[in-house]
């Protein structure tokens, strides 16, 4: 029998050669490359693959795609328009750029991310077609990292002398690669954070090392850590840092009280929450011989001990912004000013900068005075010993109120200052709100926490009228010395706290959800929208669908920042506005404190370009901070339900979407997620104008707002993700 010749297999082609060819040439569209370095690119080195290349640079060239700019090298002729944006990826890979170019976001498929991260800064190209309706295009070029750290978990692949991160993030579609010699004494399982090096153009993964161990997952203190770490938020100071503070002299001397407008005999007090540290903020209250009050709203004076161009002040820069994490506060400042030095307490003398007004009845402001003070606080409230006095409409001060002792400072004088400040501030907030505020009086999620930071408890923290008379002061203080300084000509930089007005197509998706609930909206003008923002918001207090609507109006805003370019307060109906009343926690309050003394000097205008990337810095902290304090809440939300698996929960639909429905429970606020693969009474297709999941047989709704109850299927501290188990319908 004799043996049939092997035949020898043709090479193959090179997949999709054209289209490969331009992404290199159109990627370094500023180099040329000749067949050898495409090649080399595509990782091929036989004569056939060669050839290929050859032979498609001169079909492309003939084609006027490419062109020949010397011997044998090439070039991408482009005719196509590059755009730059931010990529803001989606959990299954996919993402969308959002550009100033474009009205619309852009539609990136996963395939044409090109290794570009969530938050990037990259160019792109559109293409000419829409697809399905939308604008779709390709990732070009890297221009900027959002960020290089990322928290995961390790696993280290022992016999193969390197290991994988797994980032806890679910926008990141990469595992890190870390070669064994970078895992920085890591034991396989730990949760680590880990520092993007390098993506090498043919590897499939991005190239990283670990630059710190956090310790195992699932244990508070490393998930508390791992937040801080995620968003690049510190948890500690460096010890120079420290040792700097500690060395500054806090002492009150007289020869820097000469200096200052000595305020140390006016009635003075502060409220506060009753677990507050540090006391930005104090009132003073006199009765002026003309009938007019005097009211002083004085703020520590940090910028007095914090000076430019120190390592102090480099790092309360860097951090921007205290973070109020669920068991504890990561302070802008070392301990020395934030909880001593520059807080208010009772009965000490403090340098405080000041805003004083005179006014009357009205609420009208008939003289101002914005400098440096010393003050002494004769009392501290809580915001609940404050409450009391208004509510109950007498001169009695609660008993573990420690009064400063001075015979002319009688409780029946600060409890008189407090019910009439609360009266001046209702007239203002009225006058406000008539002039097209908005009233956001969200509910924020509280715990009751035992000694190892466990949750034993979930409490809803409202505010009050105690609490609203100090916002109006506060209000007040950041408003005029806005104004005194943006009246002025000519114009003088400063830090302004501004709000865009909200766009028209969020408020109209706002008003298609809240509709479900039976609500109306009127956007016909800047006073309608603010009042029917205010009366749907009124109407849902209590409500079980309170939260959800709060939450969804508080989206339908535009996001307040920091700029030396005012435009207003919109949500506050303020044409000035800026951040001067909590420096101890806000890094722009310590530069209107510096800008203010500068001017009230005589000084220049300040450099704009300067403070404007001040200001661009202190908004993106601001934003890491929020985000890390929502996280916060989510994991001991998560960790409060471990214990309760065994329980059914009332709770209200939140959110629909095509693989399940998002449940929050209206006695805690935990929100989790129904997957529709654990509906197993039927077959639930999701219903995008219904907001509803809707059964295929039993045509049984699910719908946006509807009350259900719930059991615990998992809980997973590590990626803070809750799921639920659908019981039913809840029948009122």
């Amino acid at each position: 029998m004799t043996r049939k010749k092997k035949r020898k297999s043709k090479n193959k082609g090179i997949s999709n050669l054209t289209n490969t060819i331009l992404s290199i040439l159109k990627k370094d569209r500023n180099q040329s490359f000749n067949y050898k370095q495409i090649a080399a690119k595509l990782g091929v080195n036989d004569a056939s693959s060669r050839n290929q290349i050859i032979k498609k640079l001169r079909d492309l060239q003939g084609k006027k795609e490419i062109e020949e700019v010397e011997r044998g090298k090439y070039k991408a002729i482009v005719n196509t328009e590059y755009h730059i944006g931010k990529l803001d990826l989606a959990i299954k890979g996919n993402g969308y750029i959002i550009s100033e170019d474009f009205d619309d976001d852009v539609f990136i498929a996963s395939n044409n991310i090109n290794k570009a991260l969530n938050g990037d800064e990259v160019e792109f190209y559109v293409y000419k077609r829409r697809k399905r309706g939308r604008l779709e295009g390709e990732i070009t070029n890297i221009i900027k990292r959002e960020k290089s750290e990322y928290v995961g978990v390790i696993q280290i692949q022992e016999k193969k002398n390197f290991a994988f991160v797994v980032t806890d993030s679910n926008k990141m579609y990469k595992d890190i690669f870390v070669p064994i010699d970078k895992i920085n004494k890591a034991e396989n399982g730990d949760k680590v954070l880990v520092k993007l090096e390098d993506w090498p153009e043919k590897a499939d993964s991005p190239y990283g090392k670990v630059i710190q161990v956090l310790g195992k997952p699932g244990e508070h203190n490393t998930e508390i850590h791992a937040i801080l770490a995620e968003y690049g938020l510190p948890y500690d100071f460096p010890q120079e840092v420290e040792d700097f503070a500690n060395k500054l002299d806090t002492s009150i001397t007289k020869e820097e009280i000469a200096k200052r407008r000595d305020m140390r005999q006016d009635l003075t007090f502060t409220i506060d929450p009753k677990d507050a540290k540090d006391f930005d903020d104090a009132l003073s209250f006199k009765v002026l011989e003309n009938g007019f009050y005097e009211i002083g709203i004085h703020i520590a004076d940090v910028s007095h001990y914090v000076q430019e161009g120190t390592i102090l002040d480099d790092e309360a820069y860097e951090r921007a912004t205290s973070v109020y994490l669920v068991d504890r506060v990561v302070p802008m400042l070392p301990e020395v000013l934030s909880n001593n030095a520059c807080s208010l307490r009772p009965h000490e003398e403090k340098y405080t900068f000041s805003a004083v007004f005179q006014m009357n009845d009205a609420c009208k402001i008939k003289h101002q005075w914005f400098g440096r003070t010393v003050t002494y606080s004769d009392a501290r409230f809580a915001y609940e010993e404050a409450q009391a006095i208004i509510e109950s409409k007498t001169n009695h001060i609660p008993a573990d109120v420690s009064l400063s002792g001075k015979a002319y400072k009688t409780d029946q004088n600060i409890a008189n200052a407090i019910l009439k400040m609360d009266e001046l501030a209702k007239k203002m907030r009225s006058k406000r709100m008539s002039s097209g505020a908005i009233s956001f009086d969200k509910v924020e999620v509280k715990f009751d926490l035992d000694e190892e930071a466990n949750p034993t408890g979930v409490f809803f923290k409202t505010s009050k009228e105690a609490n609203k008379m100090i916002e109006e002061f506060m209000l007040l203080a950041n408003k005029k010395v806005a104004e005194f300084i943006g009246k002025q000509s000519p114009k003088k930089t400063f830090v302004y706290r501004v709000h865009d007005k909200p766009d028209d197509s969020k408020l109209f998706n706002l008003q298609s959800i809240v509709s479900k609930f039976g609500y109306k909206l009127n956007f016909k003008d800047r006073k309608t929208t603010s009042a029917s923002l205010n009366n749907l918001l009124k109407e849902v207090n209590g409500k079980k669908e309170q939260n959800l609507v709060d939450t969804l109006a508080i989206r339908s805003m535009s996001k307040a920042e920091y700029t030396t370019n005012n435009i207003g307060h919109y949500g506050l109906a303020f044409d000035y506005y800026s951040h001067f009343t909590s420096p101890i926690r806000r890094y722009p309050d310590v530069m209107s404190h510096r800008l203010l003394q500068h001017y009230l000097d005589g000084g220049k205008s300040a450099n704009e370009a300067i403070y404007e990337e001040k200001c661009n810095h202190s908004s993106n902290m601001e934003n890491l901070a929020t985000k890390a304090e929502r996280d916060s809440i989510k994991y001991m939300q998560i960790k409060f339900m471990e214990d309760h698996k065994d329980e059914a929960f009332v709770g209200v639909i939140s959110g629909v979407t095509d693989w399940g429905i998002y449940v929050e429970i209206i006695s805690n606020k935990c929100e989790g997620m129904v997957s529709v693969r654990d509906m197993k009474d039927d077959h639930y297709a999701f219903d995008q104008d219904q907001y509803a999941m809707v059964g295929r047989n039993t045509k049984t709704m699910y719908q946006l707002g509807d009350e259900v109850v719930v059991k615990v299927k998992n809980t997973d501290l590590v990626k803070k993700h809750l799921d639920f188990y659908l019981i039913g319908k809840h029948e009122n």
